[in-house]
């Protein structure tokens, strides 16, 4: 086991970094998802937007 572990450490540490960034990624959009904030748009410019009427909820 242990002999395997050293021969494949490189390809153990990008899997483990891979990981750690979709985790961030996926804990961000529910986060997002949480404030009410909208995952499709950047809210730039929504007057182009072809969802503009559906990413954001009026109050």
């Amino acid at each position: 086991m242990l002999a395997w572990i050293t021969n494949n450490i490189g390809t153990i540490i990008i899997c483990a970094v891979l990981i750690a960034i979709v985790s961030a990624i996926i804990i961000s959009m529910i986060k997002k998802k949480k404030q009410g904030k909208s995952l499709v748009c950047n809210c730039t410019n929504c007057k182009n937007c072809a969802m503009s009427g559906q990413c954001h909820k009026t109050k």
